[in-house]
């Protein structure tokens, strides 16, 4: 079996590179034809690897099954209960009893750690399923575990751009499902359930509890995993199904969103030199914003100076004005930023308010900076921490040979399990293009590559016995 296709896009998350505009160095490919710089940690006593390798290879179209059932769940903000009814009928099918973790809105408004919104969060529920260790199970040093994935999907627009293709559609073609969400990041979700239900199917139990892990609002503000932890929702370790295709991501950007309100002086266009115009002010910012991305992306630290342009500024909405004839008097622009690990998102956000201010200092009062969405700070994990090892154990006797170990200029919830819970965590998932793009697809052999290694990983790091 091949999971990665032959014309796949080296290096790629989603279509986009995980080092930089050039061509990476084979230890930074996605394909896990890297060296790892360290020993590989021996696997400990168990059931052999061909066993749980050929029952997990049998879920294959089983998995395929729940990818698509997910992908035609539109799940866009505010609409997450679609898919997650799915996933607690899937928990129930492998034996689990799903669990909903309430968002809780009071308590993530109090909490320094939660990102800030302005979204409605009455009826949101994290699903959950424990599998527990049986009865007979001896922990022989059993280590416990997360295995997480997020159910929520971004806007598929402009639809007309998808051509034919519907984007909740979870279309099966030569090897791709194709969809919203069937790489970011419902393909992981599939794989995680395929490798328990398969160890299931066994007749096996793990040697300390993992945690089966369905959660929301990761696309904009990871408060549903801290959700989880707010419930005492722990472990040893976490893995996060990412599509970061035989990867292993040891580090990641934080992300800020924040909101630029200018307010002008409205008018008669034919008079306009007596008006001020928000929206020509509002490019004023921009270019002031980009001045400082440029500053951050100056001498990035290690190892993002291996990317072009590790601190990406993105536009993300401009709302300005309501007719042709007058001089708009309120523009918003809505915007992303990344930061460094280590770096504080209070220094940022200091930051963008001076740089606000500056570019608007000939008209006093003018800016208005808010946030609402994103707050994490970066996080990195060692590259000998032993959750590392034992993964990229697993994948070198899956695949014969080590995974590539990356950085990346996006941020997940590895971040809010390592900053806000203390818990190691990495990324780990299938190899699919076009995350939010048109035409986002997830290659089908990928995942269940991902639960074969994910179903050697739960061997090593939790035990199984029976």
């Amino acid at each position: 079996m091949q999971p990665v296709p032959d014309e796949a896009l080296t290096g790629s998350y989603g279509g986009s590179r995980l080092t930089s505009d050039e061509t990476p160095p084979d230890q930074l490919a996605f394909d896990g034809r890297g060296e790892l710089a360290h020993e590989l940690r021996e696997a400990a006593p168990g059931p052999d690897d061909a066993r749980i390798l050929e029952a997990i290879e049998e879920e294959a179209a089983w998995m395929t099954d729940v990818l698509q059932q997910l992908v035609r769940a539109d799940t866009t903000l505010g609409n997450e209960e679609a898919g997650q009814a799915i996933v607690r009928d899937v928990l129930r099918e492998i034996g689990l009893d799903p669990v909903d973790v309430r968002m809780d809105e009071e308590a993530l408004r109090t909490n320094p750690l939660a990102s800030p919104f302005d979204w409605e969060t009455d009826g949101k529920a994290n699903v959950i399923g424990t599998w527990a260790p049986g009865d007979d199970s001896t922990s022989n040093g059993g280590r416990s575990l997360i295995l997480n994935g997020h159910i929520d999907v971004v806007s598929p627009e402009p639809v007309t751009q998808w051509g034919d293709r519907d984007p909740f559609g979870g279309e099966h073609e030569e090897g791709w499902v194709y969809g919203r969400g069937a790489a970011d990041m419902k393909c992981g979700l599939a794989a995680i359930f395929g490798a328990v239900r398969a160890l299931r199917r066994l007749g096996l139990s793990p040697g300390a509890p993992i945690h089966l892990e369905s959660v929301v609002e990761e696309e904009c503000s990871g408060n549903g995993t801290l959700q989880t932890l707010l419930a005492g929702y722990t472990a040893d370790a976490a893995v996060v199904a990412e599509p970061f295709g035989a990867a292993i991501t040891t580090s990641q950007v934080g992300v800020l969103w924040f909101k630029v309100r200018i307010t002008g002086v409205p008018g008669h266009a034919a008079e306009g030199r007596n008006a001020t115009n928000a929206i020509e002010k509002s490019l004023t910012v921009i270019q002031s914003l980009r001045e400082l991305e440029a500053e951050m992306n100056a001498a990035p630290p290690s190892p993002y100076d291996l990317f072009t342009n590790p601190i990406s500024l993105n536009v993300g909405a401009i709302k300005g004005g309501d007719w042709a004839s007058t001089v708009p008097g309120v523009c918003v622009t809505h915007y992303r930023i990344a930061l460094y690990p280590g770096q504080k998102i209070a220094d940022l956000q200091s930051r963008i308010e001076q740089v606000v201010a500056d570019a608007t200092a000939d008209q006093p009062g003018a800016a208005e900076v808010t946030y609402g969405g994103f707050a994490s700070e970066g996080y990195d994990i060692p590259d000998d921490h032993p959750l590392i090892t034992t993964l990229a154990g697993a994948f070198a006797r899956q695949a014969g040979a080590p995974p590539a170990l990356v950085s990346t200029t996006g941020t997940t919830d590895a971040g809010i399990f390592g900053n806000a819970g203390g818990i190691p965590a990495v990324c780990f998932g299938p190899y699919a293009e076009q995350a939010h793009g048109v035409g986002e697809r997830v290659y089908l052999p990928s995942v269940v590559q991902t639960a074969q290694v994910m179903g050697l990983l739960i061997r090593d790091w939790c035990g199984l016995s029976g």
